[in-house]
């Protein structure tokens, strides 16, 4: 008898608890409120992007010329620096080593120019000198001994062969006497310029080489493009310097004196995008923080969207046109890489 009456009631019981679970678990969860109010557009009709803060000019990826041992880094973040100013050193040990071999080979070509254009020696002259006297002196004896066998009255006493072979010392001793004058003039005349010239190519070269190497060493010592911030450092003393375009850069470098924003507006919307037109930025977490922003270019070239602003909605398989816009840094507490709410407005009353 309880069984019959207590089994119904634990239905309806369990019945009852169903449909109030239900009605609970039905009912809309509160919208929870936002961290910080959304920036508000200020115009009727207008244009709404994301923006992305940037150097003036676009950040700037310092890289290495050759992949090499970085011995100094010279700054930190946030050092400003002007133009020229040593940035990171690489390893230029062979280098310098090669250019004193250089320097060897300009010294020695140079030596044998000044040899060449001071030739000839004081010195040398008079033994070349003394070197014609004494072939002049020695033809003076062969022609005396073929005049003395000539005039031997008996004809008998002398023979051919041994007349002949006088005849043709005295030939070969004029041979003599004219290549110790020739020496003498050549010696006398200097360098040859054909020589001068062929020194003078060399020191050329050899200060081409020594210019070379230099140059190389100064390329080991990466300096600032201009005057600007360093705004990454993401290279050590002893690490290795890899060359080329790298995904992340040894260093970020721009200027900040002015800010650049580059917008990204949908490409559903580029066609009511002009460059006259007011636009406003507004800093995220503030809508209180806001400027006005100077048009400075568009990119002629529509891309893929890379900048995203984390919102749910966001649709990610579109592509933007990108518009950049500049203000004064001074007026907003903003740093580069950050983002902010851009609105453009829209005169032709269309609506957004």
């Amino acid at each position: 008898m309880i069984g019959k009456i207590l089994i119904p009631l634990l239905a309806l019981a369990g019945a009852g608890y169903a449909l109030v679970t239900v009605a609970i678990g039905s009912q809309p969860a509160p919208v929870g409120k936002p961290v910080a109010e959304p920036s508000r557009p200020p115009f009727e009709t207008y244009i709404a992007g994301s923006g992305i803060l940037e150097a003036v000019g676009q950040n700037i990826a310092i890289g290495s010329p050759l992949p090499r041992l970085a011995l100094e880094v010279n700054v930190k973040v946030g050092d400003e620096v002007d133009a020229g100013a040593p940035l990171f050193r690489l390893d230029d040990r062979d280098l310098k080593a090669e250019a004193a071999v250089r320097k060897a080979a300009l010294q020695s070509a140079r030596a044998r120019l000044d040899r060449l254009k001071a030739s000839p020696r004081v010195e040398e002259v008079p033994p070349a000198e003394a070197r014609v006297v004494a072939a002049e002196a020695m033809l003076s004896d062969f022609k005396n001994q073929v005049a003395l066998w000539e005039s031997v009255a008996d004809k008998r006493a002398v023979t051919v062969e041994d007349l002949q072979r006088r005849k043709f010392a005295v030939q070969a001793q004029e041979a003599r006497v004219a290549e110790a004058k020739s020496s003498l003039a050549l010696l006398k005349a200097g360098a040859w310029k054909a020589d001068v010239q062929v020194a003078e190519a060399e020191i050329a070269s050899a200060e081409a080489q020594l210019q070379q190497t230099e140059t190389e060493i100064a390329r080991m010592t990466v300096r600032a493009p201009l005057r600007g911030v360093v705004l990454q450092v993401n290279l050590r003393a002893g690490e290795f310097a890899p060359s080329g375009a790298l995904q992340t850069p040894l260093m970020l470098f721009g200027r900040l004196d002015r800010m650049n924003l580059r917008v990204d507006v949908d490409e559903n919307d580029a066609w009511r995008f002009r460059s006259n037109a007011a636009a406003v930025a507004f800093v995220r977490g503030n809508r209180e923080l806001k400027t006005e922003l100077t048009f400075e270019r568009v990119e002629p070239y529509v891309v893929p969207k890379r900048s995203l602003t984390g919102d749910s909605t966001e649709r990610v398989d579109t592509r933007v046109m990108q518009a950049v816009y500049s203000f004064d840094r001074s007026k907003l507490p903003v740093y580069v890489g950050q983002q902010m709410d851009v609105f453009i407005e829209v005169k032709n009353g269309a609506k957004p």
